[in-house]
């Protein structure tokens, strides 16, 4: 499948405090992932400091899944009110805290010693619920996995969108090219005529009377077939043609082979606009110079597309 690097995805739980009854104050676990396009794969998070333990585990669980990508990873702990008012000390770091504080005064003697407000307000030590640290890392990390799931989903179906889309466009270019291609031949005998009869006028072969020029005619011959030559040299889309045509057989390739697709068709991106963008400086018609900038016009919003693909 192809995947989309744009994506939104949320999980929530309910987790019922260790202490349940009246005075029970349950916790409300929501985790939101949301992705943009980049060409690596970035992961900011946004967590309070009671399950700041999750990241590294919620990291892992990312890379796992993604290649590419901005992902901004919001987790949100609603208590009810009256968690608000008590809360429940989170001794395992109150014991780690109060080991560092032992290890400074041993250095530093005189060091005035934490006051209890400091303590209780320090990251990590009042859990402001009466669920355990364990339980609520439990929850995150089970949420944080169904938003993870949640969100492949989501990229793979606008990526398979977006594919759609780009098959399309991929059809309408081989459209153009199958239409021009056969033109080719034609175009260029007839302005190679005109370019015969503009040098004929100016070397005096077609005088109005008919008179001999200063130059002999083989000269002026072969001067002629050296520069018609020439002009169709440099107007012959040949080459461009099947070039555009290789590359679009191979874009569709990609598209339908699927995986990890963005970078290798960001590649054939620049491939394609190259091809036309010679194609549009060596056109000698008007019906040339159109299709050149109908098949830009394509590949540009192609490019735009391909840059959400992972």
């Amino acid at each position: 499948m192809i995947y989309s690097m744009t994506g939104y995805a949320s999980a929530t739980r309910e987790v019922a405090s260790d202490g349940a009854g009246a005075n029970g104050s349950d916790v409300g676990v929501s985790v939101e992932l949301r992705t943009v396009n980049s060409r690596f794969l970035d992961m900011n998070f946004r967590m309070p400091e009671d399950v700041r333990a999750c990241e590294p585990q919620l990291r892992e669980m990312l890379m796992n899944k993604l290649s590419r990508g901005k992902v901004d990873i919001r987790i949100n702990l609603n208590r009810a009110e009256q968690s608000t008012i008590a809360g429940v000390l989170n001794r395992d770091a109150l014991s780690q805290l109060a080991a560092l504080e032992h290890s400074v005064l041993d250095i530093f003697p005189d060091a005035e010693r934490m006051r209890t407000g400091e303590i209780l307000r320090w990251p990590g030590i009042l859990s402001e619920s009466g669920v355990s640290a364990e339980t609520l890392r439990d929850a995150v990390l089970a949420c944080g996995k169904q938003a993870i799931i949640e969100l492949i989903d989501v990229r793979a179906r606008e990526g398979a969108a977006l594919a759609a889309v780009l098959i399309a466009n991929v059809t309408e270019m081989e459209v153009i090219v199958s239409r021009v291609t056969p033109l080719v031949p034609e175009l260029i005998t007839k302005h190679q005529q005109k370019i015969v009869e503009r040098l004929q006028d100016a070397l005096g072969i077609a005088s109005p009377d008919g008179t001999q020029t200063s130059i002999l005619r083989e000269e002026i011959a072969e001067r002629i077939r050296q520069e018609v030559t020439m002009y169709g040299i440099r107007i012959d889309i040949t080459e461009e043609l099947q070039r555009l045509s290789a590359h679009l057989t191979e874009t569709r390739h990609v598209l339908q082979k699927g995986g990890k697709v963005g970078k290798r068709l960001d590649f054939m991106m620049q491939e394609l606009n190259r091809e036309a963008n010679t194609l549009g400086s060596k056109a000698a018609a008007k019906e040339l110079a159109d299709s050149s900038m109908k098949l830009k016009l394509l590949i540009e919003q192609m490019r735009e597309q391909v840059q959400n693909l992972e």
